[in-house]
């Protein structure tokens, strides 16, 4: 048993700080960081993959880095580490070991991170809540009979418990700011080409896809940025590179800007009065601040670029069934996948390539719509989510859905139910719950989940903003601002 109680008590760099300053060694706070994802994950399913003793033994020789000594978890999807399985979440990959770190992963352990395992992904990341076949449900720490989100969802639930001061997450369409709307954690997602995704992968999701962190400060997830970003070799986009550390961004006032807000869904379904009232009462705190804060939306066909959301899905997924076979050395087969993942490959086999090209030039457009908004607006500022978390098992199809999905699959009628629309209406109902978040994935902006408000029911309520392309520095400024006037590292769920 570790000694070190107030662990829970230090973000990433105050760890960093102990260690440094030799008030208390790597070992320990490795050791209560241990104790505790073995007390608590249990309940949370979180951390999917342990890797004790390789951190044990990595504590032998650590880099000096920014977060030397600091305890860390992996997203079990794109983040490869030597030695250590790499399954996305699915079960023909559960035996599946790379022989390599990507460059990510390089950069996670340069900066001094102590890596203690790999977190709970649903398959290929493909859906907004994290309950894979493989592994289960993970619960959402504020709620155990809810969901934390996808589809870094197992390294929200991780945080948000205090197993680690931070963690490794990916979006590629909100799945770093919905899990940290739904855990009451801090979490950005940087501009396209900030974060390096080599040597394995170019462009991923269309380009839709940047990797991050979630951390419970601000300060946590400027310091990471900083360790982070810059292209890699072959990088198929580079982002301008920032005037100063992020860091130090978050010791400067924002001063006063120019914010526009909305509370209306994209795709124009219901949003939960508590989703608005974030909305509200953060745009009277801005105000307040000596923002100038009015109501504006740019102008954007919400439901069409949905519409190519999917069609990018459908497109990608039938690429990674075709990976997988290369992987497995054989072709994919329908028991190697879960049923809606094989049924949306069907579905991206058949779509016209034109459909994917279409999408990609809407995707532009809509960057060039944003890019004018921001001559007017330094932030556009909207809900995180429309809806608080599902209940587990909610958002899964249901038993006579996943027959049906089974049969149109056995009996390869992909363009039957593509020309159908009956997947489309599914989707649509559970984009319903999050259509805020997949703007900034078509633009490459940077965007940021801001844990802003609590429910009556005492669930987390993210506040999202959205900056112009490559201005990070503006986002977390803000993000600083805002946490100092509203302070949430101390709200913690029972669950802790």
């Amino acid at each position: 048993m570790s000694g070190f109680k107030e662990y829970g008590d230090y973000d990433g760099l105050g760890l960093a700080e102990l260690i440094r300053t030799r008030q208390l060694s790597p070992a320990e706070v490795c050791a209560e960081a241990i104790e505790r994802i073995q007390r608590q994950n249990p309940r949370l399913n979180a951390v999917v993959t342990p890797m004790f003793d390789l951190a044990r033994r990595s504590l032998q020789k650590l880099p000096p880095g920014r977060f030397c000594g600091v305890p860390f978890l992996l997203k079990d999807l794109l983040s490869l580490c030597a030695g250590v399985p790499l399954t996305f979440g699915c079960k023909a990959l559960k035996n599946f070991v790379p022989d390599h770190d990507s460059e990510l992963v390089r950069r996670y352990k340069q900066a001094g991170l102590v890596i203690l395992g790999k977190t709970n992904t649903p398959e290929f990341g493909l859906v907004a809540y994290t309950e894979p076949e493989l592994f289960g449900p993970t619960r959402n720490p504020w709620d155990l009979t809810r969901t934390p989100g996808g589809s870094s969802g197992g390294s929200a639930a991780a945080v948000a418990a205090g197993m680690v001061p931070l963690a490794g997450a990916g979006d590629g369409g909100g799945s770093i700011r919905i899990p940290a709307a739904y855990c009451g954690l801090f979490g950005l997602k940087p501009s396209r080409g900030r974060i390096p995704t080599g040597p394995d992968f170019g462009e991923l999701w269309q380009g839709a896809v940047v990797e991050h962190v979630l951390t419970r400060t601000v300060k946590d997830s400027a310091a990471m940025l900083d360790c982070i970003a810059g292209a890699d070799v072959g990088a198929p986009f580079i982002a301008a590179p920032p005037d100063r550390p992020y860091y130090e961004e978050t010791l400067r006032a924002p001063g006063r800007l120019r914010i526009a807000f909305s509370s209306r869904s994209p795709i124009g379904k219901p949003v939960h009065p508590e989703n608005e009232k974030a909305i509200l009462q953060t745009a009277l705190l801005l105000q307040r601040l000596g923002h100038d804060v009015e109501e504006a939306s740019p102008d954007l066909d919400g439901t069409a670029l949905a519409h190519t959301y999917l069609a990018m899905l459908y497109a990608e997924v039938a690429a990674d069934l075709k990976d997988l076979g290369l992987v497995l050395g054989r072709p994919a087969q329908t028991g190697d996948v879960e049923t809606a993942t094989w049924t949306l490959g069907l579905l991206g086999r058949c779509e016209p390539a034109a459909a994917l090209a279409g999408a990609r030039r809407l995707w532009g457009r809509a960057a060039r719509t944003m890019g004018r908004f921001h001559e007017t607006y330094d932030l556009y500022m909207t809900p995180t989510t429309a809806q608080p978390p599902a209940a587990i098992g909610e958002l899964k199809g249901k038993s006579y859905e996943i027959g049906a999905l089974k049969a149109v699959n056995r009996l390869k009628l992909g363009r039957v139910l593509w020309r159908s629309g009956i997947i489309e209406r599914i989707a649509f109902q559970n984009l319903a719950r999050t259509p805020f978040t997949q703007l900034a994935n078509f633009t490459g902006q940077p965007a940021m989940s801001v844990p802003l408000h609590w429910t009556r029911a005492g669930l987390p309520c993210g506040v999202q903003f959205t900056a112009r392309i490559g201005d990070e520095a503006t986002l977390f400024r803000v993000a600083a601002q805002l946490e100092a006037e509203r302070p949430w590292f101390k709200k913690r769920p029972a669950v802790v």
